[in-house]
């Protein structure tokens, strides 16, 4: 029986892979995949590899040595393992130590050190969260991000702010900085965070300041400069560990400590993950979510021209997903040579939307522009809150039309009649479906995504764990900050 007949996935979770837009007469076919057969049969064999010794083939660190690749290890909490029960419990003592005694956290990151958080942020707190009352926060503190670039107006408008509200209470404001930096070197991240404690350090007895160091963890002879300060300044640290680039960090402490700020379910976000891992265990093409929809992407850009990824969610909470997508797909893929040296400039460029916000400024593109696109639907099935369309107008026919729909109902139509449009001019559309917006399937998508890219760089023989052009701007930079301060 040919699987891929169904064209939905369909986990024990509810999770539903849904690439009836994708595979079938008039796009990738069966013949298409069995053409790459073997790749897919040596891809797999590839990630069973790296699952078990953390060996990918020809990676080098940036420093040019044999590097481990260990971010699929991170959804199993055990014993030796990057995350093991005695980190998770830091973590939660951390979250502890916050709840109704800091009120407010900054936190301080770039690339991987913010995006990932962001999107944990985003789901479990939504854009109010700041607004609310401690109470109604179940007493953890407000969270505010920065460092992930270096505007001068917004870096001096927050420090404006939190000095506006601690001149609110009567006691003590605490503010704690979570500073977030591999190396400790990092520009942006480091440039802000100093602008900021040492404002908020001046400001007077009534700011109190605290500060976590999240940065690797070597005490040795390559300790890094934040780690060497947090030592010298008695701060409380947490690990960005070996071996985990930044776009596969939000399963580490780096993307869990912003769970732990907020009380997000970091238990069941890394039972997500783990369960989405397992799924993809199997060798059977069309029962893996991640060599799926790697097979189908990859085909449908190397032999269809469909190099652009719209990766489009229906959930305004769910914009920092698509965000985080972007650097995971562009830095992992997005390579000037493959693993032989050959140049081959490979790579999708993923693009950013929103459903529906976007139909109503990009749609006219994907429906009318090149045919050069994939459209990556993100879809909840049942939503924790949901609002009835009232009938305010009676007199109004067009408004009648749609009172009495949930909110929710009419998000999904606009979504299907956008998927039905598409797929009515041959452009290639699939559907990724959470059954809820919850941690569990937030980590199951989330690692779905990261372990495509593993099955996609072996597909097109690149390193998907490299990111040499981001060094390249990186050796120009130094010396024209020197130039600055002459």
């Amino acid at each position: 029986m040919d699987m891929a007949l169904t064209t939905i996935l369909t986990l024990s979770s509810g999770f539903v892979f849904d690439y009836t837009n994708l595979y079938g007469y008039g796009r990738i076919t069966e013949q298409d995949i069995a053409e790459i057969g073997d790749s897919l049969t040596a891809a797999h064999q590839a990630v069973v590899h790296m699952r078990t010794t953390g060996e990918v083939c020809g990676h080098l660190s940036k420093e040019g040595k044999p590097e481990k690749v260990l971010f699929s290890q991170l959804p199993y909490v055990e014993e030796g393992n990057l995350n093991s029960p005695a980190s998770l419990a830091r973590l939660k003592a951390f979250s502890q130590s916050l709840r109704n005694k800091a009120d407010a956290v900054i936190s301080f990151g770039i690339g991987g050190s913010y995006l990932g958080n962001k999107v944990l942020f985003d789901v479990h707190c939504g854009e109010f969260w700041n607004n609310k009352s401690r109470e109604e926060r179940d007493g953890y503190p407000k969270l505010y991000f920065s460092g992930n670039n270096m505007d001068p107006r917004r870096t001096r408008e927050l420090v404006e702010h939190i000095e506006y509200e601690a001149r609110q209470k009567t006691d003590a404001y605490r503010v704690v900085l979570v500073v977030i930096s591999k190396s400790g070197s990092t520009l942006d991240t480091m440039s802000t965070f100093m602008v900021a404690y040492d404002a908020l350090s001046k400001a007077g007895p009534h700011i109190e300041v605290q500060v976590t160091a999240v940065t690797d963890p070597a005490a040795d002879a390559n300790e890094t400069l934040l780690h060497k300060l947090a030592v010298q300044e008695g701060w409380s640290m947490f690990s960005v560990p070996d071996g985990v680039g930044g776009r596969f960090s939000v399963f580490s402490e780096v993307g869990l400590i912003t769970a732990a700020c907020v009380g997000f379910d970091m238990d069941a976000f890394l039972a997500g993950a783990r369960a989405m891992d397992e799924a993809c265990k199997t060798q059977e093409l069309w029962q893996n979510p991640a060599m799926l929809n790697a097979a189908l992407k990859y085909l449908a850009a190397e032999k269809y021209g469909r190099d652009i990824e719209v990766f489009m969610p229906y959930a305004d909470y769910l914009k920092s997903l698509a965000e985080w997508y972007i650097q995971l797909l562009a830095e992992s893929l997005g390579k000037r040579t493959d693993r032989s040296g050959r140049v081959v400039f490979y790579g999708r460029t993923p693009v950013v939307a929103v459903g529906t916000t976007d139909m109503h400024a990009q749609t006219q593109q994907h429906q009318d522009g090149k045919q050069d696109k994939v459209v990556q639907f993100v879809k909840v099935t049942r939503w924790a809150e949901d609002v009835a369309i009232p009938d305010s107008f009676p007199a109004a026919a067009k408004l009648a039309e749609f009172s009495g729909l949930t909110l929710s109902q009419a998000l999904e139509a606009a979504r299907e009649a956008n998927a039905a449009a598409l797929t009515g001019d041959g452009r290639l559309n699939a559907t990724f479906v959470l059954p809820e917006l919850n941690a569990y399937h937030l980590g199951e998508l989330m690692y779905l995504l990261a372990l495509s890219v593993a099955y996609e760089g072996e597909l097109a023989n690149v390193d998907a764990f490299d990111q040499p052009g981001v060094e390249a701007y990186k050796r120009l930079l130094g010396p024209m900050l020197k130039k600055k301060k002459l």
